[in-house]
């Protein structure tokens, strides 16, 4: 049984989440998983790089350190929880945290810190990262990435579906029997300004299953001002993350509306997230039965009620009706992509991502040494 390891620390940064996994007979096998919390230290550098605070080179190299310490330790404390050593393990697929992400510039370009070669040699395993950046080279976008493991594990032609992962930022994957049909691309902000609005006000890490947002009345006009943003009219593929949809582009618009109650944004921000992601299932995938949400957001239960409302001709579920808990979809994708990239075989979609062709994503980091 081959085994492989996947880790991902999404735009939410909720924690660490590492996954071991088998894809014998092209079935998914779980054997354990793991999730730890970021340092604090860690978190508070990496949300000031994200909010686009100055910072320094050093700096940056630093964290790019850190992190990788941060992935091999929870690597260590996932296969501890197994009868399992690092040397069965064929690779580990690290997506690594996005810290910028700007594929529409006029030098495109996409950065997540977590040095693969620290990882490589920390656990001993030969570690695939840096999956982003091939399909770049050929003209893509970058991301969304995960819809190519939804399309060879999630997909049913019995039934028009849409996977929703709800990190920090929403993206959808519509899937179609046959790949070429397959679409994905990010809708915009799934946690990223919910989390951002109640850390900043309460100073809690995220609105548990949305009962602040149910507390408050949704803001009209605030609303109709975000949703004018130009992304949401951008047509797909597209991708998007915490460089545009963070704290700043928030106030940007309080600055228009008179005077608010904290639990009104927080209810306005819910409402953006949902119709946001409505339109875009609607223009996109008019004949959806139903949605799998998977990641953190997917356990927002205000959310999921208000996508239902939105779209109410579709059922509103979680992957976990498919098998697959919903906080580890994403790991377990970039096991499947590190698979794939050992074994020499594509990662993306060019329907998804904009790429001029099918590509090898990641870079191979082998720990091997020489005497």
């Amino acid at each position: 049984m081959e085994l492989y390891i996947g880790i991902m620390s999404g735009t939410s940064m909720d924690g660490i989440d590492a996954i071991l996994v088998s894809f014998e007979n092209r079935k998914i096998q779980i054997i354990e998983s793991h999730t730890q919390a970021f340092p604090k230290g860690l978190k508070a550098d990496l949300v000031q790089l994200l909010n686009g605070d100055q910072t320094t080179l050093q700096k940056i190299g630093e964290i790019d350190h850190y992190l990788a310490l941060c992935y091999a330790g929870a690597v260590q404390n996932l296969i501890r929880k197994t009868t399992f050593n690092s040397h069965q393990i064929r690779a580990i697929g690290c997506h690594g945290q996005t810290v910028f992400h700007s594929p529409a510039s006029r030098f495109p370009f996409t950065m997540q810190l977590g040095d693969g070669n620290l990882l490589a040699v920390k656990t001993g395993i030969k570690t695939v990262a840096d999956f982003r950046r091939m399909d770049m080279a050929y003209s893509g976008g970058g991301a969304p990435l995960a819809p190519a493991f939804h399309q060879a594990f999630l997909n049913d032609t019995r039934e028009q579906r849409v996977i929703l992962n709800l990190g920090g930022i929403a993206n959808i994957t519509i899937l179609s029997s046959k790949d070429e049909n397959v679409l994905g691309f990010d809708t915009g902000p799934a946690n990223c300004l919910m989390d951002s609005w109640i850390q900043y006000i309460k100073g809690r890490k995220y609105d548990k299953s949305g009962m602040w947002a149910q507390s408050g009345k949704v803001i009209d006009e605030l609303l109709n001002e975000m949703l004018k943003e130009s992304y949401f009219k951008q047509l797909a593929p597209k991708s998007t993350g915490r460089e545009l949809f963070n704290l700043k582009w928030l106030n940007k618009h309080l600055e228009k509306i008179q005077a608010f109650k904290n639990e009104d944004i927080q209810a306005t921000l819910l409402e953006l997230t949902a119709v946001s992601i409505a339109q875009s299932i609607r223009i996109y995938a008019p004949e959806t039965k139903a949605v799998y949400a998977c990641g953190g957001g997917a356990y927002n239960s205000r959310l999921l009620e208000r996508l239902s409302y939105h779209l109410a001709s579709a059922k509103i579920t979680t992957t976990e009706e498919l098998g697959v808990p919903p906080q580890q979809v994403e790991a377990i994708a970039f096991a499947w992509l590190a698979m794939r990239r050992v074994n020499n075989q594509s990662g993306n979609l060019p329907s998804v991502t904009g790429a001029s062709r099918k590509v090898l994503l990641g870079t191979i980091y082998d720990p091997i040494t020489f005497s």
